[in-house]
């Protein structure tokens, strides 16, 4: 069962850098197309295409985490702290996401729609309430280790 559990992660993750790819690829023809047609639509065209690349580049790491957690190694995390470290890099690269998700919404909508710029300040609340609570884990976590080696617990 492991084996093709195994296999399904990297697959996905493989469907994955590929989908990544093509978001990239599409977000950087924006910018080109506007460019040929007017020097007007290239602002747009350029925060667009850093939303793409953005987006992209967190698929990109899902499947880089699928593969390293779940397809190359095999035997697991052996500390809490090496765990904590591979899920911190993880949520990490989904919180930048995010926040710069929320920035190129603002930049959007502030010249063309400000009372559309409700849902921009919600990622950008979504996303500042994400690094709180992931310091709230760091920390729990970090004392969690520090007991168990107190109490000479293997982790």
């Amino acid at each position: 069962m492991r084996f093709l559990s195994r296999i399904a992660f990297a697959v996905a993750s493989g469907v994955l850098i590929l989908l990544a790819m093509a978001l990239m690829a599409y977000g950087l023809s924006g910018p080109v197309i506007a460019m040929r047609n007017s020097w007007l639509g290239m602002r747009d065209a350029v925060i667009q295409a850093v939303s793409y690349v953005v987006i992209a580049i967190a698929v990109f790491d899902v499947a880089k985490y699928f593969l390293e957690e779940e397809v190359v190694q095999i035997k697991g995390k052996q500390t809490l702290s090496e765990a904590r470290i591979s899920l911190t890099r993880f949520i990490t690269t989904i919180i930048i996401a995010v926040f710069i998700e929320g920035l190129v919404g603002v930049f959007e909508v502030s010249n063309k729609q400000p009372a559309e710029m409700v849902y921009p300040v919600f990622l950008l609340l979504t996303a500042t309430l994400m690094v709180l609570v992931l310091g709230v884990y760091q920390r729990m976590s970090i004392g969690a280790e520090k007991e168990r080696k107190e109490k000479d617990l293997p982790e």
